[in-house]
């Protein structure tokens, strides 16, 4: 695997235009990053019933891997902004590779959250740097480039139950262990990608344009529209990512207890809904391209809101359509969301990467922990309903401001594409 990489990358550095080949592989590196992830959610009902697990521990996992990839994320994005690391996402995978043998080896509930605790660390590493690297090779497409980013970190995660149901599931938690060749595999392509982006850092650094180059993707916008801005997006991700907290952490056990369908079952159940997830993600960024970012967050949002407030009430077969039509719509929004805010704020890549990052796993973390404490004292169908109202906060999106960049937007893309034409 590491020559064809390491060749693929290389052709690259110079190459005008959008670099294909490394947002091919930064994506393959988030795919097998959140298939490890969304393998811990998986597998939920087995440490559920091996250790005795309440619902509130099963959210404590949750929270503690996802608060401290949330609380390292925004710190790691604005040390590299400063002091750029190419190579650390070697040491963020070796982390998470730590955190699956711990798990896998756990005999209680505290060495559990020892092993969430590290793969926490570990993402906190990685997607603040590789999200920073999709916008380097986006050739100025940085919606459609965030798309390609976060579609191969969707499809691990719709992967990883399905795994967990042909793998884990029969043999058991010990077999956790065999998805660190998957982790290794990822530090062997991370370390290439490292290669290329230090050469392109090197190159950036030594041209008298390189400093300008964010900050002239956009204008500076006064702080308090940037304050405003960022307090409606906060609200929004709050929204998302406490209901998908409700669908990672709960759907399982939702359509185990409510339908008394099998463990296999439902883990098949939740592969359909993130890799409708992973089709959403793809389509949102370059939507947001052509024609803005709000209009995307305004649909994504908003627009997931019948869908939501019907699923508590229908029968097995349309839940799973309407979870599919969820997955779909709600998961275009955060491509949207993250341009739009390193527009806002250009030249803080890391930085506002580490930030929404952190913030989508902080909020999942909370509300998977405030969640479980419902499903325990309410039971798991009064989540549903809870949850059903939180798509209808996107009424908020009216008081972002304008979507000014999509003509600066176009622009680029027409000169990344061009550019990208003749080299071929």
């Amino acid at each position: 695997m590491s020559p064809p990489v390491t060749a693929t990358l290389s052709r690259n550095t110079t190459a005008p235009g959008i670099r294909y080949r490394v947002l091919g592989a930064i994506s393959l590196s988030h795919g097998l990053n959140d298939m490890i992830q969304s393998l811990i959610l998986a597998i939920y009902p087995i440490l559920k019933a091996e250790f005795a697990l309440s619902f509130m521990q099963v959210g404590m996992i949750t929270l503690t891997y996802q608060v401290t990839a949330s609380l390292l994320q925004p710190a790691v994005g604005l040390y590299t902004d400063r002091h750029p690391r190419p190579h650390s996402l070697v040491l963020g995978m070796g982390s998470t590779l730590c955190g699956l043998i711990v798990l896998a080896l756990a005999p209680n509930f505290a060495t559990l959250l020892v092993a969430a605790a590290l793969v926490g660390t570990g993402s906190s590493v990685f997607h603040p740097e590789s999200s920073r690297i999709a916008r380097l090779a986006s050739g100025g497409q940085h919606g459609w480039a965030q798309s390609i980013f976060q579609v191969g970190g969707n499809t691990g995660s719709a992967v990883g139950p399905l795994l967990a149901a042909l793998i884990v599931l029969p043999h058991g938690q010990p077999a956790i262990a065999w998805f660190a060749l998957a982790a290794l595999a990822a530090m062997v392509i991370l370390w290439q990608i490292g290669n290329w982006y230090k050469r392109q850092h090197l190159t950036r650094s030594a041209g008298p344009a390189a400093a300008a180059d964010d900050a002239a993707a956009a204008p500076r916008v006064l702080q308090r529209t940037v304050v405003r801005a960022v307090t409606v997006l906060l609200v929004l991700l709050f929204s998302k990512y406490f209901y998908l907290a409700s669908i990672t952490s709960y759907y399982t056990f939702y359509l185990i207890d409510h339908f008394g369908v099998s463990v296999r079952s439902a883990q098949i159940h939740l592969f359909v809904f993130l890799f409708a997830v992973a089709a959403g993600t793809l389509f949102g960024g370059p939507i947001g391209d052509r024609i803005g970012r709000k209009p995307v967050i305004w649909v994504s949002i908003l627009g997931v809101a019948p869908f939501t407030l019907a699923l508590p009430y229908v029968n097995l077969a349309w839940t799973g359509v309407l979870i599919f039509a969820i997955g779909l719509v709600l998961s275009s929004a955060f491509s949207a969301i993250l341009v739009y805010a390193q527009e806002m704020m250009p030249g803080k890549i890391g930085t506002v990467s580490g930030m929404f990052f952190g913030l989508a796993f902080g909020l999942g973390g909370m509300g998977a922990a405030v969640l479980g404490a419902v499903a325990d004292s309410q039971g798991i169908v009064a989540v549903y309903k809870l949850c059903s109202y939180l798509p209808l906060l996107g009424v908020l999106t009216v008081f972002l401001p304008a979507d000014a960049e999509r003509p600066a937007r176009r622009r680029a893309a027409a000169r990344g594409a061009g550019a990208a034409a003749q080299s071929q």
